[in-house]
This record gives structure tokens, sequence and C-alpha cells, in this order.
């Protein structure tokens, strides 16, 4: 079955290329934007103590799960979970439902990225850290083609739509074996220029040095949500990415190095963010802390490059690396769509790649002009793109982990994935860490992630995340 399978599916030429394509899909805006601000926010280096020990426990847990059903099913989600429990089909739609959901409006911030990267590349960088860019940009006040956010919307769809074109071997893995260690060397480089900057150390101190003082149970909460917000867990990628991966490779050892490149690149993005940031506020670490998402990225970090020497060039640099991060995540997102409807529709890839991309760009309008134009439509309060953040990333993402965790945990048996773990004579080390974690520890903890996420967001008892 394995091989006829794998041939007639396509996959990845190595493990190697597999661990480059699955690491590249985990690292994305959330490693940079995200990891950073939530550091600086729940205590720097305290959080980053508990984020390390997580990882290795709960995302790995998750992450192999979801690597194992994929290879030991050779199908995408949809497939997958039926072959595993037919009634739990109803689980592989919600988990398909998902990439739907967040790849358009990720193709949008990817928009805003390449957008920024060049102005800098083309010495604009003093406008783009101008107090009210950012938002005339996404407000479409600025007249003309270029500052249209749909037009790099859709220059960042097709950039997407032609490597996934090219199919798993010649275009994911590798376009993956290209970014991702050109983005390992630009974060390094931009990492080692921020810790030159005066008044760095400051920022160093209070993001490496744990401080027991700082610890809360927000702290394991937030990491467990941005852990889980970026191991692109609970949303069919690593199952698609697992059918791909050949029986013969160490599964085990795989998934522990995508956590690495994964943790790695956060690790570096808090290290280079958080001291320039610190620096740039004269040592107070209460602009990187206040500063969440897209005021991050987009409204302080243009400040601080402004401000420095070498600023436009540092800036180019940066937002090019974030580039790549944003670009090897949504690669992921549209591969697994395009994968399901190849495995659901029996379309040829190139059909199912160009109708895929062009319902995304459509589905993707409401995000791009709802800071605009369409700015007057609200759901549940919030903006078009931040509605489809939420529902995807603090309820669908959740609800579909915590079910996996009962699937393969209570009914259908932990066997299912440690068998294919052992396949070839590959030793388990970390099985009865996996075991715990997927019957009792992660159920509980994305339960309490679920709840306080959606408690926090419509202000019920006090909640804060």
């Amino acid at each position: 079955m394995s091989s006829t399978g794998e041939s007639k599916r396509g996959g990845f030429t190595s493990r190697v290329g597999f661990v480059l394509s699955a690491a590249g899909s985990a690292v994305g805006l959330g490693n940079l934007w995200r990891f950073p601000y939530l550091a600086a926010k729940y205590g720097g280096g305290i959080f980053l103590l508990v984020y390390l020990i997580l990882a290795v426990t709960f995302g790995f847990a998750l992450m192999i799960t979801e690597v194992a059903i994929g290879r030991k099913t050779k199908q995408s989600c949809i497939g997958a979970f039926r072959s595993l429990n037919r009634k739990f089909s109803f689980l592989g739609w919600m988990a398909a439902i998902i990439p739907v959901i967040i790849a358009p409006y990720y193709c949008v911030i990817g928009g805003w990225v390449l957008k920024y990267f060049v102005d800098f590349l083309t010495g604009q960088g003093t406008a783009a850290a101008g107090d009210t860019y950012f938002k005339d940009f996404i407000s479409v006040s600025s007249s003309g083609l270029i500052g249209n956010p749909m037009f790099w919307f859709g220059i960042y769809i097709v950039l997407n739509a032609v490597v996934v074109l090219f199919g798993v071997q010649k275009g994911v893995e590798k376009a993956s074996r290209i970014l991702m260690p050109m983005l390992v060397v630009l974060i390094v480089v931009v990492t080692v220029y921020s810790l030159t900057l005066p008044g760095a150390l400051e920022g160093v101190r209070f993001y490496l040095l744990p401080d027991l003082s700082r610890f809360s149970p927000m702290t394991v909460l937030g990491a467990v949500g941005q852990m889980f917000y970026s191991m692109s867990l609970a949303m069919g990628i690593m199952i698609t990415y697992g059918s791909y991966m050949s029986s013969e490779d160490d599964l085990e050892r795989s998934v522990s190095q995508i956590e690495i490149f994964d943790t790695g690149i956060a690790f570096l993005a808090g290290l280079l963010i958080v001291p320039a940031v610190v620096a740039f506020s004269g040592g107070d670490t209460t602009l990187v802390q206040q500063s969440a998402g897209s005021g991050l990225m987009f409204g302080v970090l243009p400040k601080v490059f402004d401000s420095m020497p070498f600023g436009g060039a540092v800036g180019a640099v940066f937002f090019m690396l974030v580039l790549f991060a944003a670009l090897t995540s949504s690669i992921s997102l549209l591969e697994t769509i395009v994968s399901l409807v190849e495995d659901n529709l029996h379309w040829q890839r190139r059909k199912a790649t160009i109708v895929v991309s062009v319902g995304l760009l459509i589905l993707g309008i409401p995000s791009c002009l709802g800071y605009g134009p369409l700015s007057f439509v609200s759901l549940m309060g919030m903006a078009f793109l931040d509605f489809f953040d939420f529902i995807s990333n603090s309820v669908l993402m959740p609800i579909v982990a915590l079910l996996t965790c009962v699937l393969v945990g209570h009914i259908v048996g932990t066997d299912v994935v440690s068998s294919e773990v052992k396949m070839n004579g590959h030793v388990f080390k970390r099985e009865k860490l996996f075991k715990v974690m997927i019957r009792w520890v992660a159920p509980i903890l994305l339960l309490v992630v679920l709840i306080s996420s959606v408690a926090d967001k419509f202000a019920i008892g006090g909640f804060v995340i």
C-alpha cells in the first residue's frame, strides 16, 4: 500500500524535504509578531521557560498525532479521520474548514508584509514609519494602485499559487528548501544587529532571565495558546504533509526537528524584537508589552527601524524574512486546501490550484477591505479579519484538537499513533509522555484555552489572556 499510495499521491523526496516543508508551515507570522508580544506581556524569561517545557510535551503530542494519522492513512484530513472512525468523519470536515477560513485573511496580511518590504527596499521606510501610514493603507485612504491593499493581496495570492502549481516536490518542497535556510540566516543577522543597539541589554535581561514573581496561570495559558497557534495544528496541514511522508522515515525524529525549527525561530524573533523595542523606548518594556499583532509589526517596528543606523536596510531585510515566513505558512494552507479538492473532487492539480486561488481571492475581499470601504460592517463587534481570526484560532482549532485527543486517546486508542511511529523498527522514545499528554493533559489544557479565549473576547468572568 505504501509505495503505491505514495507514488500515486506524490510525496516529499526525503525526510529533510518533509521537515523543512512542515517547519516552514509552522514558522509563520505567529512566531514573528505574536510570540515576542506574548513573551513581553507574560513575564519575559518565565514565559520563555514555560513555552519551551510545553513545546516538548503538549506540542509534541499533538503534532506527532497529526503527522502519524496522515502518514498512516495517506489521505488529507477528511479521508484520514473517516478512515480512523466513520463516526468522526465530521471532525475531518471541521478541520478542513479551518484553512479555508484562515488562508484568505492570512494572505491579506501577507500582502501587507509584501507592501512594507517593497517600501523599505525602495527607500520609503521613513514614510512607512509615519503615525498614520498603516491606518491609511489598510483603510484604502491612499489613491492609486500601489497604495491599494487589494493590489498587494492579489500579488501575494499569485506567488502562493505558482509554488503550489508545481506540486509537492517541485513546488512546496523546493520552495521550503530555499526559503527556510534563507529565513534562518536573515533572522540571525538581524538579531545580532539588534543586540548591538545601545540600551538593548535591558531587553535581553527581561527576555532571557526567568523571574518567578512574574509567573501566573495566564503565563501557562498564553504559552499554550501561542504554541497551538504557531505549530500549524488542528487545521489539517500536518495531516496532509504527513500523508506525503515516506513510511521509511523516522517520524519521531522528524517531528522533533520541526519543533526545534519552530521554537528556534520564535525564540530568535523575540530576541530580535524585544531588545530592539526596549532600546527604542529607552529601557522601558511597556511598549512591546502593549503592542500586539499588526500594531507591533506595522506600527512600532517601522519606527524602531527608522531610528536605527542603516535602518532602511535593516527594515528591508526584516520584512524580507517576515515575507518568507508568511509565504511558507500560506503555501501550506493553500496546499492543504488543494489536496482536499484533489482527494474529494478528483480534480487535476492545475485546475484545483487555479480554482482554489481564485476562491481565496474572492473570500479575502471582506478582510482586505474590512478596515476601509467595508468598515461599516461588523461581525460580533469585530472587523471581518478579526472575526475570522477569532473563529478559526480561538474556537475551531481548540475544538478540533480537543476532539482529536478524544478520538485517539479514548476511542481508537493511542496504539494507532504508536504503531505508526515504531514502523520499520524505529523506537518511540517519548511514547509514555505522548500517551499521558494525548489522553489527559492536552484535553484539559485545550478546554481551558477554549473557555478562557471565548470568555476573554466577550469579557465574561474577568478572564484576561
